[in-house]
């Protein structure tokens, strides 16, 4: 009797071992295999969203001379356009510092843009104004700069925008030159630039005025004395934006 519950007693202890061996064996596997997962479609674009390019014309100030690429106005004005729902790609340039109008239509032509931006701006004549050329030959070059920009927009004049020259007379380089002289000179070039955007009917910012406020906040200028800072920037990129976004509609 002892010896068949012995027997009987090893097979239980047998099939034991076994199914815990079974058991090992079968977690063992289950590491290995890689969970079950259901394919995902590939995320579609959204095509019923526009996408929009932009091209800046310009000198020192729209390369953003002395600041960062992300402190420049067109960069800036890409982020606030963003920022209000639209998607736009990071700006294209034509502009480096110390052009006059002459050397931006020079640049324009043999830079050989695209002629299909959905966004262009325009700011020139600094560099004419500092260097005492004639305001006939400015406003001769201005149009032809304006009628490039036009091109470049595919000849749609909602989408072409002109900032006024802004007056670096409030700065500390300024103020060691004739500062009312600077100021003069400057409000003559953009009586010229702001009738010839009339003329054409694209839109003009004017940010000359608030550009004048660097005579009492001296962190609207930029640490070279001369140029705007990125805080400057940011208050003609608010204006130019705000624009953009209502002709984008």
């Amino acid at each position: 009797m002892r010896l068949q519950i012995y027997s009987i007693l090893a097979y239980v202890i047998k099939a034991g071992l076994l199914f815990a061996v079974l058991s090992l064996v079968s977690c063992s596997k289950d590491k290995d295999v890689p969970p079950l997962t259901v394919p995902q479609p590939p995320v579609q674009p959204d095509s019923s969203k526009k996408f929009y390019t932009y091209l800046a014309l310009g000198d020192s100030y729209t390369i953003g001379q002395s600041v960062a690429v992300e402190d420049r106005f067109p960069h800036l004005t890409v982020a606030r356009l963003k920022q209000l729902g639209f998607g736009v790609a990071v700006p294209e340039y034509i502009a480096t510092t110390g052009w006059t109008t002459g050397n931006l239509l020079n640049a324009i032509e043999s830079a050989n843009k695209k002629k299909d931006f959905s966004l262009v701006s325009l700011l020139i004549g600094v560099n004419n104004q500092y260097q005492g050329r004639d305001t006939g030959e400015y406003r001769k070059q201005f149009i032809q700069c304006l009628e490039k920009a036009l091109l470049h927009a595919g000849n749609k004049k909602d989408r072409v925008f002109v900032l006024s020259i802004p007056d670096y007379g409030a700065t500390p380089f300024g103020g060691m030159l004739d500062r009312k002289k600077i100021t003069r000179e400057i409000d003559a070039y953009n009586s010229i630039n702001v009738f010839v955007s009339a003329q054409y009917g694209v839109s003009y910012i004017n940010i000359t005025p608030g550009s004048r406020e660097a005579l009492n906040d001296p962190e609207l200028v930029a640490n070279d004395g001369l140029h705007p800072s990125g805080k400057e920037y940011r208050k003609w990129a608010e204006l130019l934006a705000t624009r953009m976004a209502t002709k984008l509609r």
